[in-house]
């Protein structure tokens, strides 16, 4: 029996902390380990309590989501960060991928969106809502194609690609395993070689590229 996945909770409105701390406890697999109204709060019980995911907010008195996101990244880079917020602008967005979340969520998001992308987080992948792929795509469109590989040269195969450009629309690994009737962990595979192959780190490397690559859409 795989075991489930430990979460602490970080939003500074109770209401919304106790909401979310009620609604994941009973998602499959899941377990919340604590629950914090701000970042030095969430430092604080991490000091002394074994996690693998922290949900974060991101704007909150003292410190703040994108400055606790960066803390525990450094501090505990074993424990994956996905921010679930209200806010999908640029700034918020590129500041808490800098920080170096894994995911990022907007408040939208439903019980079983949020417990599915804080199993991926715990995996090791990121998870972009709709709402933020779109201001992701917008964002890199113009943007210089940077370290990654150059299209003509990337020895991707026919199937990484129809992959990247899927990661590109907004779909996570389940969603591309169903439009392409493959397993996950199939769809898994495809990801790490195509990542490996075209020099990307994270989710937001690969739309990058696949906008360049014209994989997207």
């Amino acid at each position: 029996m795989t075991d489930p996945v430990r979460v602490l909770v970080v939003d500074d409105q109770l209401i919304v902390r106790e909401g979310l701390v009620a609604l994941l406890n009973l998602a499959e697999g899941i377990d919340v380990v604590g629950d914090a109204a701000d970042g030095q709060q969430a430092l604080d019980l991490l000091a002394t309590t074994t996690c693998d995911v922290v949900l974060m907010d991101l704007r909150m008195p003292g410190l703040d989501g994108v400055a606790a996101t960066e803390r525990i990244t450094r501090d505990h880079p074993d424990i994956a960060v996905l921010v679930l917020t209200t806010y999908a602008d640029d700034t918020s967005i590129s500041s808490a991928l800098a920080a170096g979340a894994r995911g990022y969520l907007t408040k939208d998001a439903g019980r079983a969106e949020i417990a599915a992308a804080i199993r991926s987080a715990a995996a090791g992948q990121s998870t972009f809502d709709a709402a933020v792929t779109q201001r992701l795509v917008a964002a890199l469109v113009d943007a210089p194609a940077g370290r990654v590989a150059a299209p003509d040269r990337d020895g991707l195969t026919a199937r990484e690609r129809e992959v990247l450009g899927l990661i590109a629309d907004g779909l996570s690994n389940g969603e591309i395993a169903e439009r392409l009737f493959i397993g996950q962990t199939t769809v898994k595979t495809h990801i790490n070689n195509a990542f490996a192959k075209i020099g990307a780190a994270s989710r937001a490397d690969a739309v990058r590229y696949a906008i360049h690559a014209g994989l997207h859409g």
